[in-house]
């Protein structure tokens, strides 16, 4: 397994750069990593009231996949059960995370997370691609999630 160096922001300032970027459709694809999901998700729930992420960010993601030059298909592109479950885990996240902390500091400690396993086989990931599937066991997920374990799905 390789090791996994995740990319650490140095600011709010950058995050909040990232964010209108990705609004406006103008962040380069190399730079949509995970920890850019993070922390634009977090920005978004923070700082951007303005924005439903609820209602809004499954069109947001379409939009800025395309302008980036990616697809939205039943293979590619945005996957409504990991953005809602991801959703979801920066939710839980933030909610026992110390609200006096700046965002920057709070996404790194954070910044390692990935969710693996989502859907096992390539008939089942088209319907999770499409519409959120819940977990059978969404609290133990989330909670690993939250506090920045690694985890995969249970057969």
């Amino acid at each position: 397994m390789t090791e996994y160096r995740p990319r650490i922001f140095s600011s709010d300032a950058e995050i909040s750069h990232l964010g209108e970027r990705f609004l406006s459709r103008t962040l380069p694809k190399e730079e949509w990593t995970h920890e850019a999901h993070l922390a634009t998700t977090a920005w978004l729930l923070l700082r951007r009231p303005d924005v439903d992420v609820d209602k809004e960010l499954p069109g947001l993601i379409r939009c800025y996949n395309e302008s980036a030059g990616g697809v939205n298909s039943d293979s590619e592109g945005y996957h409504d059960t990991i953005t809602r479950a991801f959703l979801a885990g920066v939710r839980l996240f933030l909610s026992e995370a110390d609200r006096t902390e700046p965002l920057h500091d709070a996404t790194g400690r954070c910044a390692s997370i990935r969710a693996t396993g989502c859907c096992r086989s390539r008939r089942a990931a088209i319907p999770c691609r499409r519409t959120w599937r819940r977990s059978r066991r969404p609290s133990e997920s989330l909670r690993s999630f939250s506090r920045g374990a690694n985890f995969k799905s249970r057969s």
